[in-house]
């Protein structure tokens, strides 16, 4: 593989239910947590948009050794903040059962905004993500990495999905967060664009015509990030285990570079209708890795475990390149055969019907192995 021009480097940033032990409801004590949390992390740990939730944000990372090593800490600590305020920390895209009626928005004023703005789908957004930052300073390599990057975000959201139950039901997807977060007005999968200053112009007139507040409300689930010299992968549920973190981390690296080198070298890409996009991530959300997805390209649904496949060929010369094919394919292998999130919260409500018990689940998912 080429030497590319960028550094590439992973920052990972990943949203927490807040849960009362007692009763495995969400509970609204972010204000209370930040603090003793901040102790330890500083400005790594943030609010979010309910009081219910938390975030926390890796610094900088050059390898996926470092970002294994960053989730480590800041889940290690965050859970160690929670138990000193007498709650626990979840990592799941959706709560199983909590009603949104009994959440509170934070006063925060951006999310105050929010809440004026978009009412009842602001209210209704109890939803938890995982969103990982890929260093490329050159915002025209930027813009060609997300054209070309789009067509396999789903095969990504079909390995994270981490959010079944919502409102005490299944619902029948495996990323339900994507259903909810898929609401908001300028979300979901990105268009392609033939420029930096053709993107800029879109968002120039997102803002000018009010349709978003400011840059920043843009949610595409790839975006050039407003704070910082990156690629923004927004379209993941938060996942339940650093495991899983790391391989999408992993993952998200490797496209970013694969992309970023075939752009490089102006090889085609699939200009893909934005309608097949949509239906991919549909699909992806709906089944996970259960059934078939649909492989963009050659515009047809093939096995879940053959586009996966695919997506890893095209990623691995990148991957190997630093070091990573080993780590992150073994841990595809894993949750293609243990199943993603969603998958393993169903197998624990099958056995005993009990939705407090894969609260419990989650919980113990989030902190296992953590060193």
């Amino acid at each position: 593989m080429s030497q590319a021009k960028e550094d590439f480097t992973i920052g990972v940033e990943e949203e927490y239910q807040i849960i009362d032990p007692a009763t495995r409801e969400l509970r609204s004590r972010q204000q209370q947590i930040l603090p003793i949390a901040k102790k330890t992390l500083g400005d790594l740990v943030q609010p979010e948009l309910q009081l219910s939730q938390i975030e926390t944000g890796t610094p900088v990372c050059r390898n996926l050794s470092e970002v294994r090593a960053e989730l480590n800490r800041l889940r290690r600590e965050l859970i160690a903040a929670a138990a000193k305020d007498g709650n626990q920390i979840a990592a799941a895209a959706t709560h199983p059962f909590s009603e949104w009626e009994q959440q509170q928005i934070a006063p925060k004023e951006r999310y105050q905004a929010l809440l004026q703005d978009y009412q009842q789908l602001a209210r209704e957004a109890i939803t938890f993500g995982c969103h990982v930052h890929v260093g490329i300073s050159d915002p025209e390599m930027a813009i060609c990495v997300v054209n070309r990057a789009r067509v396999w975000l789903a095969p990504l959201l079909a390995l994270s999905a981490s959010s079944p139950f919502s409102l005490g039901t299944d619902t029948g997807y495996a990323s339900y967060r994507t259903q909810i977060w898929g609401r908001m007005p300028i979300s979901g999968p990105p268009l392609i664009f033939s420029s930096q200053a053709e993107y800029q112009t879109v968002v120039e007139a997102l803002v000018a015509t009010g349709a978003v507040e400011e840059a920043t409300k843009i949610y595409w689930d790839a975006r050039l990030s407003e704070r910082y010299p990156t690629v923004e992968f927004r379209v993941t549920d938060v996942c339940m285990t650093v495991d899983e973190a790391v391989m999408v981390a992993g993952l998200v690296r490797g496209l970013a570079r694969t992309c970023y080198e075939q752009a490089l070298a102006d090889k085609p890409f699939p200009a893909a209708r934005h309608e097949v996009i949509r239906a991919a991530h549909w699909r992806a959300a709906r089944y996970g890795l259960d059934t078939e997805l649909i492989d963009v390209e050659e515009k047809r649904a093939i096995p879940a475990g053959e586009l996966i496949e695919k997506f890893l060929t095209f990623v691995r010369p990148a991957l190997e390149d630093y070091g990573d094919w080993d780590e992150v394919s073994a841990l595809v292998q894993q949750t293609m055969q243990q199943g993603n999130g969603a998958t393993r919260q169903r197998e624990v409500y099958q056995r005993n019907g009990s939705l407090e018990e894969v609260v419990d689940f989650i919980v113990a998912e989030t902190g296992k192995g953590l060193a």
